[in-house]
């Protein structure tokens, strides 16, 4: 058993010893929804546009999207991460700005 283990893990490690590479930081929630951090000159994002809402969208695409929107930083809410609970604190409040506007009130 020792032989086939071993065997695997030259076939999937190539022969070469493993080295430890660098790790890209993957973006903030924000950053993924933004596609990209505003710039230091930029005015900060309205709640529409950090929620992806367009002008010319219908009620049932709006309603669609911000449910979308709920249930992915809904379950961020409860993460271990300070930065990530942060983000998603901040996302949910504008959810809920654009709901009432769109919508009424809750």
């Amino acid at each position: 058993m020792f032989k086939i283990l071993k065997s695997l893990s030259k076939s999937l490690g190539g022969g070469k010893t493993t080295e430890a590479k660098p790790v890209a930081k993957a973006g903030s929630l924000l950053d993924k929804v933004n596609k990209g951090a505003p710039l230091k000159n930029e005015p900060p994002k309205s709640v529409e546009e950090l929620c992806g809402i367009t002008p010319k969208m219908a009620k049932d695409e709006i309603r669609a999207q911000l449910k979308l929107l709920f249930r992915r930083y809904n379950r961020s809410a409860s993460s271990l991460d300070a930065k990530i609970r942060a983000e998603a604190d901040k996302m949910l409040d504008a959810i809920v700005q654009v709901r009432e506007k769109h919508f009424g009130e809750i």
